[in-house]
């Protein structure tokens, strides 16, 4: 079979997400993803997946393969994306996530709306809970823990000074099994190499953490994966050498 070339963003946020704008639907994202030449986004909302069914659905439409995933906040403040290959397992994996922090109730006049929404660009709901809190589980749980259902889970923007594993813990997380670690597009990769000279060994993906439409990536990194489907693409993520910049 051979391989394809596509341009993805794998880290973006919707309307969920309490400090995402309100323009950030899920019809609006992936609509925004298809015009800015994206074959492939992943809707990660913080410790949440409930606008992750309306994206995929919109994506239907507009040609764009949405991978369902989540950006978990870990017990030490840490990012790490999560993908899944299924909308059952994000499920599973969201339940487990909810079960591990005391739920606060949000504040949306101080933290931001938490907007639930559907394919046909509804609001059905608000979620009650907190998003932007740490949950109860760790870096070093938590990365096994996607990995062992078939997903793969990956530290969030390295190159930040918070919310990264470099900010927090000064090194990637022991025992990390993987190749690569996420970079914003505003990384400074020579500065992160003078820094953590270690870096050198990863393979480095930008994603644009998009929380408002003009952030979304144009064209985004560039994967190469045997089938375009959320199973190719992390696939492919599993699978990548160290020592690239994507």
């Amino acid at each position: 079979m051979s391989k394809q070339r596509i341009h993805v963003d794998l880290h973006m946020h919707s309307c969920l997400s309490p400090c995402g704008d309100n323009e950030m639907t899920p019809v609006n994202l992936v609509g925004l993803s298809a015009l800015n030449g994206l074959d492939a986004i992943a809707l990660t909302d913080h410790n949440i997946s409930l606008n992750v069914p309306a994206a995929i659905e919109a994506g239907r439409a507009y040609g764009v393969t949405v991978v369902p995933g989540m950006e978990l906040e870990t017990s030490e403040e840490i990012h790490v994306v999560c993908l899944f290959p299924t909308l059952e397992l994000l499920e599973e994996f969201r339940q487990f996530v909810v079960s591990s922090y005391i739920q606060i109730p949000n504040r949306p006049e101080i933290f931001g709306e938490q907007r639930i929404m559907n394919a046909e660009d509804e609001q059905t709901g608000e979620y009650p809970w907190l998003l932007l809190a740490p949950t109860g589980i760790s870096i070093d749980d938590a990365i096994p823990k996607v990995l062992e259902m078939g997903g793969v889970a990956y530290p969030a923007h390295v190159d930040r000074d918070s919310y990264s594993t470099l900010s927090v813990l000064g090194a990637m997380p022991y025992g990390y099994p993987l190749q690569f670690a996420e970079i914003s597009y505003e990384c400074d990769i020579d500065a992160l190499y003078a820094q953590y000279p270690f870096m050198r060994e990863y393979t480095l993906i930008h994603a644009s953490d998009a929380h408002y439409p003009q952030f979304i990536a144009d064209p985004g990194a560039e994967l190469e994966v045997d089938e375009v489907s959320p199973e190719g693409i992390i696939k492919a993520l599993r699978e990548l050498p160290p020592g690239l910049i994507l």
